[in-house]
């Protein structure tokens, strides 16, 4: 089987099925990836240990910190104690709390994360309002675009003082224009 075609099926599976967990596998949710296909995850009891991820996963299907995932437990295991077996997008987790299977420690934190994030976007939207004091986009300075740092900013400035010589010479050109070039 082609790279291409492993990859369709391995995607059409993650994807397509609707997965329940059995009595030995949990739903877990992954706070971090330490690297070498292992990610760090949490219970919804706050126990953590690392879940390893199947080769037929690698390079094709990529999780984030936040997702959730069903996980195999490894019996032997000391600091790996589990495989990831399915991966859960948003239908996945609206079908497990539809049937009831959904742990009840991630519905405190969804709601409450959820809770969260809109009123920080609430303060975000205000402090905008307050900074801008009613200007509109087209009126508003360009102070928070990016600036490279990369490159060196020359600042040009006319100086608008002459020196006395210059000042000698400009009186000098204007008097010999004016008598025609004789002194």
């Amino acid at each position: 089987m082609s790279q291409a075609t492993k990859r369709k099926h391995v995607v059409k599976e993650v994807l397509g099925d609707f997965v329940t967990p059995t009595e030995s596998q949990q739903i877990v949710r992954v706070v971090g990836s330490p690297g070498n296909n292992l990610h760090e995850a949490v219970t919804a009891n706050g126990e953590r240990f690392l879940v390893s991820m199947p080769t037929k996963f690698r390079k094709n299907i990529w999780i984030k910190r936040g997702d959730f995932v069903i996980v195999d437990p490894i019996e032997e295991g000391e600091k790996v104690k589990g495989e990831i077996t399915s991966i859960l997008y948003k239908d996945h987790i609206r079908h497990l709390q539809t049937i009831g299977v959904w742990p009840d420690g991630f519905c405190e934190d969804s709601t409450l994360e959820e809770r969260r994030l809109a009123q920080q976007q609430e303060e975000r939207e205000e402090e905008e309002n307050e900074e801008n004091g009613g200007m509109t986009d087209s009126e508003e300075d360009d102070s928070d675009l990016f600036v490279n740092t990369n490159r060196i900013n020359y600042h040009y400035s006319e100086s608008e003082e002459e020196t006395d010589e210059d000042e000698e010479e400009d009186e000098e050109e204007s008097r010999q224009n004016i008598t025609g070039g004789k002194d």
